[in-house]
């Protein structure tokens, strides 16, 4: 059965702005400029004005419509609202990942060499696993706690995808992985905590 009409909106917060055109939403807010592009999927998105009748303030809004749609389709409302949301979390404080480096014998060494994260002495290897940082992650060491590394940035999705490909760099094969838990893991992620002065 088909849906008549699935809508969502979205309240814009202050301090960004939001341009839709033709479907490809670019956010802009104190941290930057973010891009993406929604065309993969067929609907309706507008930037829409609603006065509060309380407030007497004007809310800016962003309002998503799927007209007849299946059931497939009616959970791409919500998907699409999460992924604006996560743009505007971006551009307003930014994502932080956390990952904890993991071993029983041989300790991880991990540098950062230019734009490559470099992954020395895993399980006692020679082999140095390179992973490139993709664009606009920043790689810190942490200094007050030991193994660790901060990954950051205003794109959840470069941010996300650098800490998975650290993570399967140090994925381990044909071993026993009850007993060799080896590796570096997300240990903590979400957007960049606000600082309390």
């Amino acid at each position: 059965m088909k849906t008549v009409l699935a809508t969502r909106s979205i309240e814009i917060p202050e301090g960004v702005e939001v341009e839709i055109k033709s479907r490809q939403v670019k956010v802009t807010g104190p941290l930057g400029t973010l891009n993406r592009d929604f065309k993969h999927v067929s609907m309706a998105m507008a930037v829409i004005s609603e006065k509060d009748e309380e407030e007497e303030i004007e809310k800016k809004m962003v309002k998503v419509d799927i007209w007849f749609a299946t059931r497939k389709q009616l959970a791409c409302v919500r998907t699409i609202c999460s992924h604006i949301e996560n743009l505007f979390v971006g551009v307003t404080r930014g994502f932080l990942y956390k990952m904890r480096f993991v071993y029983s014998h041989f300790p991880i060494n991990v540098t950062l060499t230019g734009d490559n994260v470099e992954i020395r002495n895993f399980l006692g290897e020679r082999r140095v696993r390179k992973i490139k940082l993709l664009e606009g992650v920043n790689y810190v060491r942490s200094a007050d706690v030991k193994d660790q590394i901060e990954l950051s940035g205003i794109d959840i999705t470069m941010v996300s995808l650098t800490a998975a490909k650290i993570q399967q760099a140090t994925n381990i094969r044909h071993k026993d992985l009850r007993k060799f838990l080896d590796g570096i893991y997300v240990s903590e992620k979400g957007p960049t905590p606000i600082v309390e002065e």
